[in-house]
C-alpha cells in the first residue's frame, strides 16, 4: 500500500460495516477528558472510507487516511488492513 504523506490525516479504527460497494465505515474511538469533571470518556467517530478492492470486512483493524472529496461524505480512504477479524479473536 501506499506511504501516508506527511500532512494527511491517518486513524485506526475497526471496520463496523462493509455494506456498501466499494466503501466501509470506520469507528475510530478516542479517549477525551470531561472539561469539567476531569473523568476520561471514550468517544466514538465513525468516517466512511474509500476501499477500492472490497477488500475490508465488519471487525477488521484498518488505518485510513484523509483524502480529497470522493463523494458527498467519502473523505478518506483505506491505506492498509491492519488485522483480519478471524485474528481478532
Amino acid at each position: 500500500m501506499e506511504q501516508p504523506t506527511a500532512k494527511r490525516k491517518v486513524r485506526e479504527g475497526t471496520v463496523v460495516s462493509d455494506k456498501m460497494n466499494k466503501t466501509v465505515v470506520v469507528a475510530v474511538e478516542s479517549l477525551v477528558r470531561h472539561p469539567i469533571y476531569g473523568r476520561t470518556m471514550r468517544r466514538t467517530k465513525r468516517y466512511k472510507a474509500h476501499d477500492e478492492e472490497n477488500q475490508c470486512r465488519t471487525g477488521d483493524i484498518v488505518r485510513i487516511e484523509e483524502t480529497r472529496p470522493l463523494s458527498k461524505e467519502k473523505r478518506w480512504r483505506v491505506i492498509e488492513i491492519i488485522r483480519r477479524a478471524d485474528e481478532v479473536q
